[in-house]
């Protein structure tokens, strides 16, 4: 007994490593990236002690707002003193009064906000938020419905620490009724350049009229100018781009103009020798262009010819065979590129990391082994709406070795209806390791060799079925294993019934995100499933379910206190005393 009480002492003596410790394992087990998923996993550590409670809260660095959220911001401000960057864009109420509530709270390491897909700039909360806030570095703005010229001034006035500003709009804008015009947006942008010092990455695509001379005061106000996307311009001309760049030899690394490629603009594209991303999207091109860039030895790391015409393939392979560096590369909609100018190319394509080969329709299927065998880095593949020439062929002729690539991640292959079961088992026996498999509007697909994606890429973590005629139901005895990583399932349009949704529930519980979007064979008693298997479950969308039954929400959210958004069908209703006291009550928007 004195033994096992000593072993437990010298456990303990053990177990307490100093928080910096902590901090790097949790840091580790979360990783960097962009995605959220893992760091949910956090609110389960948190719960083991206090110690690792307030760890973890010192860890997180970004927080999403919802509506719902507002009543206690001021809870998890205290609760997450190390934030970094907000993210509003999913708030829909009076964006002016959170921000002014937001400018209250000492926030001492905040760099970015985000503010899109909003009616107009919030002007009196951002104000207020520039007085008591003065570390931003970033600040997002994109698809705002109505912009003004006063709104350039704002920024440039209340923040001028600014390195990164994304003002892209999709929509081209449009004058207001305060009297806005060309002359005074232009005059904006020169107080842009005037104040934003060390502005990097600027984004106006969809501000019509920039024109050449504020292409010339971007680039010669702002020193450290590396990053400028200007799209959907009809003012800027070539000769404007000649004069401007000019000002900017040595920092400039990714420029994307709407301008045709002339001579003189190969020229001066040349010059730039810290230029690494290129975007030449919807521009006419030659193949003297691609030819001198790639003379030129331009340390490229991103190149995208989306939608362009004027080139050839000796163009491209000119270029390709010569910049070894180019780890992203977008060929969207290269009309004569075939199987055996791809299989050529991959040899030089060594440092490739994501290919996006959409609408590339003389394409087949057939080069994608050979790429993922000569391209050791390749992780993201998209070939979307490729050829189906010689499918069945090629099948039988890899049907016995293909190999194993466990280097790709994602493969994107929507909207090609010639898919069909025995080709999707054999890419994903090829890929053990995918974590996204997008198969939209692959209609030839049976739920069978879904299970069999299921069974062999044990890591997916996003799969989407949508508009897949998905019509055969499952036994448990057909998927009779976990699927533990699985976190997004999209089955819109996709005719699954209560039988998928049972199976789906037991052998995937943990499930964040599950869209149901116009699932008519689905009743309350699939859903009901679902919401009791999956505990972890975020997002339920039910749109267009018009066989749930009216009180299925309701019963929902206690049968899944983990539910935070609701898409209900069209049919049930809620009343707003009830979606408050949702909100209130479970943290839950109901829409």
């Amino acid at each position: 007994m004195e033994s096992k009480r000593s072993k437990i002492r010298e456990d303990a003596k053990y177990s307490y490593l100093p928080d910096e410790c902590w901090e790097n394992v949790l840091k580790f087990m979360i990783g960097d990236g962009d995605d959220y998923d893992d760091k949910r996993n956090l609110k389960s550590i948190s719960v083991v002690s206090k110690q690792l409670f307030s760890i973890t809260n010192c860890i997180r660095s970004s927080l999403t707002i919802y509506d719902p959220t507002t009543p206690f911001l001021s809870r998890l401000f205290h609760r997450f003193t190390n934030l970094t960057s907000l993210d509003l864009t999913h708030f829909h109420g009076d964006l002016d009064a959170l921000l002014h509530q937001i400018s209250l709270f000492p926030f001492n390491h905040l760099l970015s906000l985000n503010i899109s897909h909003k009616p107009t700039i919030p002007a009196s909360g951002l104000l207020a938020f520039s007085q008591n806030i003065t570390t931003l570095t970033s600040l997002i703005c994109s698809d705002i419905d109505s912009f003004k010229s006063t709104h350039l001034f704002l920024i440039a006035q209340c923040f001028p620490l600014l390195e990164q500003l994304e003002l892209d709009l999709t929509e081209n804008l449009v004058y207001d009724d305060d009297g806005d015009s060309c002359e005074r947006f232009f005059h904006g942008i020169e107080a842009l350049s005037l104040s934003l010092s060390k502005l990097r990455k600027l984004n106006l695509s969809g501000h019509y009229y920039i024109d050449d001379k504020s292409i010339f005061h971007l680039f010669k106000n702002c020193k450290l100018l590396e990053d400028l996307t200007v799209r959907q311009s009809c003012d800027i001309t070539e000769q404007g781009v000649v004069y401007a760049i000019r000002e900017k030899p040595t920092t400039l690394r990714y420029l994307s103009l709407p301008v045709l490629i002339i001579p003189q603009i190969i020229d001066s594209l040349c010059t730039l020798k810290a230029l690494t991303n290129i975007d030449l999207s919807f521009c006419s091109i030659s193949d003297q262009l691609l030819t001198s860039i790639a003379i030129q030895g331009l340390p490229l790391n991103r190149f995208s010819i989306r939608q362009c015409d004027g080139y050839t393939y000796a163009g491209l392979f000119t270029l390709l065979s010569n910049c070894h560096s180019i780890q992203h590369l977008d060929l969207f909609v290269v009309s004569f590129l075939n199987d055996r100018h791809l299989i050529e190319l991959s040899s030089y394509l060594v440092a490739l990391v994501s290919l996006s080969l959409r609408c590339c329709y003389m394409l087949t299927h057939s080069p994608l082994f050979t790429l993922v065998r000569k391209c050791p880095s390749l992780t993201h593949i998209k070939m979307e709406y490729i050829g189906a020439n010689s499918v069945l062929n090629y099948y039988d002729d890899y049907l016995i070795d293909f190999g194993l690539y466990p280097q790709l991640k994602s493969l994107y292959l929507p909207n090609n209806s010639w898919l069909i079961d025995q080709i999707i088992i054999m890419f994903v026996s090829a890929f053990p390791n995918l974590q996204l498999l997008d198969l939209k509007s692959c209609k030839n697909i049976s739920l069978q060799a879904i299970v069999q994606v299921l069974k062999r890429c044990r890591k997916i973590s996003h799969l989407d079925l949508s508009f897949c005629n998905l019509t055969s139901g499952l036994n448990l005895l057909e998927m009779n294993f976990q699927v533990p990583h699985l976190k997004m399932l999209n089955l819109t349009s996709s005719q699954v019934d209560d039988a998928t949704l049972h199976v789906i529930s037991k052998n995937c519980s943990g499930l964040l995100q599950l869209l149901l979007i116009n699932c008519s064979r689905c009743t309350h008693k699939g859903v009901k499933h679902v919401v009791e298997n999956c505990t972890q479950l975020r997002e339920i969308n039910l749109n267009n379910c018009l066989n749930v039954h009216t009180n299925v929400a309701a019963s929902m959210l206690f049968s899944s206190p983990s539910l935070r958004k609701i898409t209900a069908p069209p049919h049930i209703h809620f009343t707003e005393t009830e979606r408050k006291l949702l909100r209130l009550r479970q943290g839950c928007i109901v829409f």
